[in-house]
């Protein structure tokens, strides 16, 4: 059976740094990174460990304002 992963994306300077999406990770891989501010004047949501993405959506479901993109991958 094809293992799925994903690949998630954030339109940095629209995010608000909500941390909706942090909070129904999965897998604990998204944080909002203290080392930048968007334009907005906000720590966007960001992924470090991007490899360990199951390409669940729940993050892009969550985002009140469609700033994430998910792309799932079969390997």
């Amino acid at each position: 059976m094809p293992k799925v992963k994903g690949r998630v994306t954030f339109q940095e300077n629209l995010c608000k740094g909500c941390g909706l999406c942090v909070s129904v990770c999965p897998m604990k891989i998204i944080s909002l990174d203290k080392e930048k501010i968007n334009e907005k004047g906000y720590h966007p949501a960001t992924v470090k460990e991007m490899d360990k993405c199951i390409g669940c959506t729940n993050c892009a479901t969550m985002c009140p304002d469609v700033v994430i993109t998910v792309e799932r991958i079969t390997e």
